[in-house]
């Protein structure tokens, strides 16, 4: 059996309905004991004290900003070159998890940058470079919305989401490509030396864990949802034909 298969719409939809209901309670499993263990049960940090905890909320939503975009950039070359259309509904549906992610980041980021650096906000390469990446989600939702045939809508935001790539891409990379700016090195590593401090990598990579989860659900349900929805355009626009 291909895997295009699953991607089916009948398919997709029996097979996901009894994934559902795991994704979202482990995302809640995961959430609650890495939330709980790195607010309650970690030390405050000695140069930061207890604002270094924002990073069990921070970097899992900023990791998942970066990765729905690269979920959308796959989903829209699928429908680039098979024309398969729960791969447009797919990054249709994570667009606008995606922009909440960012939302979330950008806002507890803010927080944690006023008593680091005195200052809300400043033009450091990864912010600007964030803020960008979510003027492009603004877009791509916009977008969407702005245009009647769906087929056409799909043509133009994959488009646009291979442009926004490059800007995933330096809000990941950016303190790598410049070394001024404010904005700390990466909290996790497949460099060792690179990490956090175990105490707070443990709860970490259970928060990190909990929002991979809670974004997989979250998109499967859009998509679920998105399928439904291009269902109902269908018979309504067959109603009018007959």
């Amino acid at each position: 059996m291909s895997i295009w298969e699953y991607a089916n719409p009948k398919k997709f939809m029996g097979w996901t309905t009894p994934v559902l209901p795991y994704a979202f309670g482990l995302a809640a499993l995961c959430l609650i004991v890495g939330l709980v263990w790195g607010f309650f049960f970690t030390p405050d940090d000695y140069r930061q004290g207890s604002t270094v905890k924002i990073i069990y909320l921070h970097v899992p939503a900023a990791l998942m900003a970066i990765n729905a975009w690269i979920m959308m950039l796959v989903a829209s070359l699928i429908w680039v070159v098979r024309r398969h259309h729960v791969s447009a509904l797919a990054a249709r549906a994570a667009a606008p998890v995606g922009l909440t992610m960012t939302l979330i980041a950008l806002f507890t980021g803010a927080i944690w940058g006023q008593p680091m650096w005195g200052t809300y906000w400043a033009w450091d390469p990864r912010l600007t470079s964030f803020l960008i990446l979510f003027l492009f989600y603004l877009g791509y939702i916009a977008l969407w919305e702005a245009i009647e045939d769906p087929d056409t809508a799909a043509d133009l935001t994959s488009v646009l989401c291979m442009v926004g790539s490059i800007f995933a891409i330096l809000s990941r990379y950016a303190v790598n490509f410049w070394n001024q700016g404010l904005h700390q090195g990466a909290s996790l590593s497949l460099d060792k030396e690179e990490n956090v401090s175990d105490v707070f990598w443990q709860p970490l990579v259970i928060c990190i864990a909990g929002f991979v989860l809670l974004f997989i659900g979250l998109v499967l349900l859009r998509t679920r949802t998105e399928i439904r929805a291009r269902r109902i355009r269908a018979l309504e626009a067959r109603a009018r034909r007959a």
